[in-house]
């Protein structure tokens, strides 16, 4: 069962999507808030899999909410990973950009069609991002600032540096394993080295990763 919380100021919106959801036999909402401030502080209480986050609210914002959500402190005291879907009116809205920097796992607009709802919270509780590294990178290219590179990226490997360059142009590991001539066991186990040494949560921060830097 992936449990979610419902993150918007709009009460009726949130209704609608607590029924869309409730009929999912894979899908439980725990939780419903207001604001970022209820949001922070139910993830904390409810330990959801996956939050739909709307962006602007009052109070605090989908994005700072994200922000403390993900901040390392927080992390620590968590079991689990949790997953941030953040839903705005607009596309490539540059809040968006920000909040995926600080962990969402994308953004999804907020009058998408419910199937594709319930598959983007599936996708993100796999791991996975709900926007196109193309379209990532359109998104955080509205926001984009190239930062100097940390000194953990020298702990990779040359094979390992052709991997993160390859998931962030949106190859799937079966593509690079063809692209590279290895195995796909081999690049999954290269993939895990990469979010280990540049301690990334996922593929998606991988993508963020290499923006910010300048690799792509």
């Amino acid at each position: 069962m992936i449990t979610v919380l419902l993150v918007d100021d709009q009460e009726l919106f949130r209704s609608g999507v607590a029924v869309t959801l409730a009929a999912e036999p894979d899908i439980e909402v725990v939780g419903q808030a207001a604001n970022g401030a209820e949001a922070v502080r139910l993830v904390a209480e409810t330990a959801p899999d996956v939050v739909l986050m709307d962006i602007r609210m009052p109070e605090l914002d989908g994005v700072e909410a994200t922000r403390q959500i993900f901040a390392p402190d927080a992390a620590a005291k968590r079991t689990k990973p949790v997953r941030v879907i953040v839903l705005t009116t607009f596309n490539l809205d540059d809040r968006a950009a920000t909040a995926i920097r600080y962990g969402a796992s994308g953004f999804l607009l907020k009058d998408a069609a419910p199937e594709l709802l319930t598959a983007a919270i599936r996708t993100v509780h796999s791991g996975t991002a709900v926007i196109a590294p193309d379209d990532l990178g359109a998104l955080l290219g509205t926001v984009r600032e190239v930062t100097p590179m940390p000194a953990e990226y020298e702990t990779l490997t040359e094979k390992e540096r052709e991997v993160l360059v390859a998931i962030a142009r949106g190859l799937s590991n079966a593509e690079i394993a063809s692209t590279m001539f290895l195995s796909e066991s081999t690049i999954k186990t290269h993939v895990g080295s990469i979010l280990r040494k540049l301690m990334l949560r996922d593929r998606v921060q991988v993508v963020v990763f290499a923006y910010e830097h300048g690799l792509v």
